[in-house]
């Protein structure tokens, strides 16, 4: 029996995570899953509300139980997670025990530019933060956050971020 294809992408907040996994999920006809909103539909709060109220501990619990739940689905799909998602509670290797993780390698100055054209509040962590301040921030966040993201089956920054690469790359984790 053909075991599913699970795909994680992982990466910074701005890496293009949603974005380039709708891209890959349609190619593949897979669904795509989006865990923060997952989480939001799930407990019909909102991720920052979930900060605020309960704490960034109960948001990262719910964050592993909703991530251990979708890895354990029957069919095949793309996933994108939080950029926190893969440095929590053995999180990456739960991925990379179910899944394909894929850390989507974006430079820090063109996740600043997407950022600075993003201001519609949907990241809270760098809402009221000027150029500077996203700067040191994001350099932060990767210092601390790397280290998981280098734990990837697969990685792909640059020019290599486009679908066909993603697809050539996967070929050797089909099943039979």
């Amino acid at each position: 029996m053909k075991s599913p294809l699970k795909i994680a992408l992982v990466g910074m907040p701005g890496s293009g995570k949603s974005t380039f996994g709708r891209q890959i999920a349609k190619e593949l006809n897979f669904i795509f899953i989006d865990l923060d909103q997952l989480i939001e539909r799930e407990t019909g709060k909102k991720i920052r509300d979930i900060f605020i109220a309960e704490g960034e501990g109960k948001f990262r619990e719910l964050e592993t139980f909703y991530l251990e739940k979708v890895l354990n689905y029957a069919e095949g799909f793309v996933l994108s997670t939080g950029g926190g998602t893969p440095c929590f509670n053995d999180n990456m290797e739960i991925i990379n025990q179910k899944g394909v993780s894929v850390y989507l390698d974006v430079s820090l100055e063109e996740i600043k530019e997407r950022l600075l054209r993003d201001q519609s509040g949907k990241r809270p962590m760098f809402v009221g933060l000027d150029e500077g301040e996203i700067t040191l921030k994001l350099k932060n966040l990767l210092l601390q956050r790397e280290s998981f993201y280098l734990k990837s089956k697969i990685m792909l920054s640059g020019e290599d971020i486009s679908t066909e690469h993603l697809m050539s790359a996967l070929m050797g984790f089909f099943r039979n």
